[in-house]
């Protein structure tokens, strides 16, 4: 049974329910796979726990508002 784990800040529902959609059709179509054997888990990282460029992305965010 493929399990895929998506690591990723917060999302809404919706798009995670289209992300789950999305990666379960893609085992289905490379694996041959049934749609009822793949899990997908999305792990929800808060931008204050983890970084990029050397930077906590929660201070990204910001920098992204007051450039806005």
């Amino acid at each position: 049974m493929p399990v895929v784990t998506v690591q990723q800040g917060p999302r809404p529902t919706e798009r995670k329910r289209e992300l789950v959609s999305l990666v379960t059709d893609a085992f289905v179509h490379a694996y041959g796979k049934p749609p009822e054997a793949v899990q997908v888990w999305i792990h929800e990282v808060a931008p204050e726990s983890w970084g990029m460029a050397g930077r906590p992305a929660a201070d990204a965010d910001r920098q992204s508002a007051v450039a806005s």
